[in-house]
């Protein structure tokens, strides 16, 4: 026969033990907070660059374009469609479906060109741990108020000491034939 005192304990222990595997079951099944979470003055600062972006675009503003920049290493690949480089392809057989560039490449180009630019961004997806970021979207870009190109677009940043620079842009290319 078990003593009195020694149920009790065991009753006591016995609770103690749900009690505790109860806690850690919920916290097991409880999601693991997401590095990406709370980030909504990253967030905000990188719409931030974006616009900065599009008003150094429209302003011809090559320097500033250059400025969102990160000076060393970052890249631009302009990548065609499928379509667009089998319409390519029939009108230069040199034409390449993945094209190389930079900051400093469309920089130039901004500050060069005399034509009214105005790149549109849709559909902005911004996912950032604070320390490096993507964004995705959809993209149209107006040349003359005309569409000239369009596709996806995605870049990534970097959170430097100055702020938030973009690192690389990759974008599907569907010019106008």
């Amino acid at each position: 026969m078990i003593k009195p005192h020694i149920a009790i304990a065991l009753l006591a222990l016995t609770f103690s033990i749900s009690a505790a595997s109860k806690h850690l079951l919920a916290q097991a099944t409880k999601p693991a907070p997401s590095l990406a979470e709370n980030h909504a003055s990253d967030e905000a600062a990188i719409e931030k660059v974006m616009a900065d972006f599009h008003a150094a675009v429209v302003a011809h503003d090559g320097q500033r374009v250059a400025s969102l920049s990160v000076a060393e290493g970052s890249t631009w690949f302009n990548v065609l469609s499928d379509e667009a480089f089998a319409a390519a392809k029939e009108k230069s057989r040199a034409v390449q479906k993945i094209r190389h560039s930079s900051f400093a490449d469309f920089a130039r180009f901004v500050s060069s060109t005399p034509a009214t630019l105005n790149p549109q961004h849709t559909h902005v997806q911004i996912h950032t741990d604070g320390t490096i970021a993507s964004v995705y979207f959809d993209y149209v870009f107006l040349i003359d108020g005309k569409p000239q190109n369009q596709g996806c677009e995605t870049w990534q940043l970097v959170k430097t000491p100055e702020g938030w620079k973009i690192a690389a842009i990759t974008y599907s290319s569907n010019p106008a034939l």
